[in-house]
């Protein structure tokens, strides 16, 4: 099922937002990007939500000739969304974001800036702030190799995926952007043919970004770009859904991209490490998830 208006002739950019029970707070998302006055579409893709905000933004926009709504009727992931709604676009850049973000013209228009005028830019995402201005680490990423996380636990550096130290409010260099939001050329997005779709929620950001690199392209983070972002809703009511497919992601990541997964001496232990750190988190998440409804 569609709902869309006429679009205007080539949107500069492709606004695409995955939902999934994103809750009240996917309507101020949509109500900021359809106030920026950069030639834009939204796409909106719906993941079979039982919150039924989706279809009240559809109705309630439904004279909005930038939006478009695409309902799924079934939970297909967020990589595999963002492909179905990058294949509907029309845009010359696709904006992917997190429903929880909150989006401002000067925003949008420096990002197009800085793709615009660093050389052989793929990818560039900003600074995710919570709701007290606070920079989220995630910002700034690198490849989470298991040869940083030994370094690590030998003391000779930080394995962390997240870069430590407070971040840049410049335009810098990264291996990987938050997923929260990435821009990036629509050429470039079906050259790399999108998302993997083998990931189902978590690691498939770290993945498109290793793949931009490895095609010859930069991925930049412009520190100077501050934008407010809340914690998903998926995150909250299914804690061990989402840590299950976290972790799966983590598996995925590690046996395309690190040179350890070549050998089975490392792999297997590796393995048995990603699941056993998310059967030690179950108990945890499922005891916050009962505290909360109480």
């Amino acid at each position: 099922m569609e709902t869309s208006g006429l679009l205007p002739a080539a949107p500069t950019v492709s606004v695409i937002v995955v939902a999934a029970d994103s809750g009240e707070g996917l309507r101020e998302c949509v109500r900021r990007v359809l106030a920026c006055r950069v030639p834009l579409e939204l796409v909106l893709i719906d993941n079979a939500s039982a919150d039924g905000v989706p279809q009240a933004i559809a109705r309630a926009h439904e004279r909005e000739p930038r939006l478009r709504v695409l309902f799924n009727h079934a939970n297909l992931g967020f990589g595999p969304a963002v492909n179905r709604a990058a294949r509907e676009a029309g845009g010359d850049f696709l904006l992917v974001l997190n429903p929880d973000c909150l989006l401002e013209q000067a925003a949008l228009e420096r990002l197009l800036e800085v793709m615009a005028r660093e050389p052989r830019a793929g990818l560039v995402g900003a600074v995710m702030c919570d709701g007290q201005g606070r920079p989220d680490p995630a910002s700034l990423r690198r490849d989470p190799l298991l040869a940083r996380a030994l370094a690590t636990l030998r003391g000779r550096g930080d394995g962390g995926v997240n870069v430590e130290g407070e971040l840049p409010r410049a335009v810098v260099e990264a291996e990987a952007v938050s997923g929260a939001l990435m821009l990036l050329p629509r050429r470039l997005f079906e050259q790399l043919g999108g998302f993997d779709e083998g990931y189902f929620l978590h690691c498939e950001d770290l993945d498109l970004c290793r793949r931009v690199r490895d095609a010859g392209r930069r991925v930049l983070l412009a520190g100077d770009v501050r934008v407010p972002h809340g914690k998903g809703g998926s995150s909250r009511h299914r804690p061990v859904f989402v840590s299950w497919h976290k972790h799966r992601g983590m598996w995925r990541w590690f046996r395309k991209f690190d040179p350890a997964a070549r050998k089975p001496h490392v792999a297997a232990p590796v393995w048995l490490g990603i699941w056993a750190h998310f059967l030690v988190q179950v108990p945890g998440q499922l005891w916050r998830l009962k505290a909360r409804s109480e």
